[in-house]
């Protein structure tokens, strides 16, 4: 459904609620909050990084004594899937879901039941990790609001508020960026734009590197008939695979960072993002040149060779600038951490409130009829926000019991991680089931004598789980975050994409083969 471009009014309403939401921010800091709330994460961390590793069978650090949710638990997080997969195809409610607030009311729904099974079923005690990692304990005298709440906070505090600030901050800045132009649109013109994103990936982001580059992509490509491939070759190479370099690049890397992984490690995979990446973007080059090219229209082909302008980028000052603010935000305003040089700790949130202000900025110095040539507007990060709202509180079950029971799956090998990490890391957000199996591989590490000294995981065990968690959540639509946002930006431009089970299909007749040939050779 397209949607049109932002307005002035619009534009004023976000730097309203900015405002609006630093000025809160201050206030909880002359109360202290934030204050209190990095005094008691680094007080805990610093006492889990004294606990020593599981000896064989038991439970892993912080596990013992939780009993896992049952698994008829994850039906909420099924069903929402299976909204995002079946309704746009079924003709009775495609038009309804169409619309954000209904899917909205859709994810409202489902993690209603499930905050419903912890409030009145669930009779055990719950890890919560807001605003640090503690165990909450079962109220057998009535309602279990207490644990209600860790679930809560653990889905939307710990996890949804920094996805979604961090992805808005790339997509709302990188919106202010223009790279206008009309090139021919051959299958090298495409081939150089995913090689383009991918190098970027590991440096900007996924997100950065997506919302940056997929609307030239779009408009170079707008007089072809056959664009739905080449959009799908962009979510696998540059919202995922392109990734792998730097703990930048992807969500899970960066809290392997947090997790003491050193900062260029990831860099070392320099010879699997090549090989990935290159195979890709050659299969795509082959596929396009030799079958989708040839079946254009020739009118269309006739358009688009003499409708050609040279590339413009327009916007750079001050969002390219804005965007570097963003990364280092990452990289250093964690409460976990100290900033290099010095011995203090960033205030809670105040990571996110910094990305916050960048985009205030950006929209205040940005030019605003650059935004209205993009046809920007927030349609694709508020149909993310609404799904994935759902997605983070249905999906708590499902990362419980992986917690809890995750040591038992007799994940021994390299490839075993790998392709345990990455299939799970399709459905589930990959960033805590990267931790999952990065805490697994702590234990295993430990109690078989392997070699550990990165982070305490044997290193072919930290590739493994480090190439699983990004190259597979190419797989499917919400593998990722940037996914969802280039299928609605795509379809806002025109291009039909394939429903959630269509696209699985090229992902998985594209990208199975070569996660098997990643394995034999690397793994």
């Amino acid at each position: 459904m397209a949607s049109p471009p932002v307005s002035g009014s619009s534009r004023r309403w976000v730097i309203a609620g900015i405002g609006l939401v630093t000025l809160l921010y201050g206030w909880s800091l002359l109360e202290g909050w934030p204050q209190k709330g990095t005094a008691l994460v680094v007080k805990t961390h610093e006492a889990e990084a004294h606990q020593a590793a599981p000896a064989p069978g038991e439970a892993a650090p912080g596990h013992a004594g939780l009993t896992p949710p049952p698994l008829w638990t994850v039906v909420p997080f099924v069903l929402i899937l299976g909204a995002i997969a079946v309704f746009p195809l079924l003709p009775k409610v495609s038009h309804w879901w169409e619309h954000n607030r209904n899917k909205f009311l859709a994810a409202l729904f489902l993690s209603g039941i499930t905050l419903s099974y912890y409030l009145w079923l669930h009779e055990y005690p719950i890890e919560g990790h807001w605003p640090a990692h503690h165990t909450a304990e079962h109220d057998p005298n009535g309602s279990n609001l207490g644990a209600t709440w860790d679930v809560f906070a653990n889905a939307m505090l710990v996890e949804y508020v920094p996805f979604i600030v961090l992805l808005f901050s790339l997509y709302t800045i990188s919106g202010g960026i223009r790279i206008e132009g009309d090139l021919p649109a051959h299958s090298l013109t495409n081939a150089v734009f995913l090689t383009l994103g991918s190098l970027l990936a590991s440096f900007i982001g996924t997100t950065g590197a997506a919302m940056l580059l997929i609307r030239p992509l779009l408009e170079t490509n707008r007089q072809r008939k056959h664009v739905k491939h080449t959009v799908i070759f962009f979510i696998i190479t540059v919202c995922n695979c392109g990734g792998c370099l730097l703990p930048l690049g992807d969500p899970p890397l960066f809290l392997g960072y947090l997790m003491g992984v050193p900062f260029l490690f990831t860099f070392s995979l320099w010879k699997e993002w090549l090989f990935i990446n290159g195979i890709l973007i050659a299969l795509y080059f082959f596929w396009d040149h030799f079958w989708y090219y040839p079946h254009e229209e020739a009118k269309a082909i006739a358009r688009d060779e003499t409708r050609v302008h040279p590339l413009r980028i327009g916007g750079l000052w001050p969002n390219a600038l804005l965007l570097l603010g963003v990364i280092f935000s990452v990289a250093f305003l964690d409460p976990s951490k100290t900033i290099p040089g010095t011995d203090w700790h960033p205030w809670f949130y105040l990571r996110e409130i910094a990305q916050l202000l960048l985009v205030a900025a950006s929209l205040i110095l940005g030019s605003e009829h650059l935004r209205w040539q993009n046809r920007f507007n927030y349609f694709a990060i508020i149909e993310v926000a609404a799904l994935f709202f759902g997605i983070f509180i249905t999906m708590q079950p499902a990362l419980q019991i992986l917690s809890i029971r995750g040591s038992q799956l007799g994940l021994t090998e390299p490839w075993h991680f790998f392709w345990a990490t990455g299939s799970l890391s399709s459905f589930l957000d990959n960033a805590p089931t990267y931790v999952v199996f990065f805490t697994t591989a702590q234990a295993l590490t430990q109690q078989t004598g392997l070699p550990g000294g990165i982070a305490g995981v044997a290193a072919p065990l930290l590739t493994a789980i480090s190439l699983g968690a990004v190259f597979m959540g190419a797989n499917t639509y919400i593998g990722n975050g940037p996914n969802f946002m280039v299928k609605s930006i795509a379809e806002q431009a025109g291009v039909k994409m394939p429903s959630f089970f269509g696209y699985m299909m090229y992902s998985m007749c594209i990208l199975i083969p070569l996660f098997l040939l990643v394995t034999f050779v690397f793994l």
